[in-house]
């Protein structure tokens, strides 16, 4: 695996294992793939799915109201938050994380990664990620 690739899933595992009640953390690309996951865990695809759709939805909404592009968006539930943060060319970071988590600490750090990711995340950088996530 490059460099390149191997400091995406670094950056990703170290945000999930820093950042208190962090469950999950997958970076999608604009096409929905999953592109790498923080815990590596069988429902991994699902988020990346729900992350994308919810990215989807979110985008058709910005544009109806015409509001510009979309930087980040949340949900609330009863266990915890999901938030959807965009990295750079339509590609975003997902995180699940437990109500415990403290949402200002979680967003900053998401910035940081989604700051340091989206210099990482060169084309080829991607076409890796995510052949290595489909071998799996």
């Amino acid at each position: 695996m490059s460099q390149g690739a191997s400091n995406v899933r670094w950056l990703l595992g170290d945000f999930r294992d820093s950042v208190t009640g962090v469950e999950e953390a997958v970076v999608v690309s604009s096409d929905g793939l999953l592109l790498a996951d923080a815990r590596h865990s069988t429902r991994s695809d699902e988020l990346a799915a729900i992350v994308s759709a919810l990215t989807s939805l979110a985008g058709g909404l910005a544009r109806a109201i015409e509001f510009g592009g979309v930087k980040q968006t949340m949900v609330t539930m009863d266990e915890g938050h999901l938030v959807v943060m965009a990295i750079s060319d339509g590609s975003c970071l997902g995180v699940y994380a437990s109500l415990q988590s403290d949402l200002g600490v979680l967003a900053y750090q998401m910035a940081l990664l989604v700051e340091r990711a989206g210099h990482a995340l060169t084309p080829q950088v991607r076409s890796e990620l995510h052949r290595a996530m489909a071998v799996r």
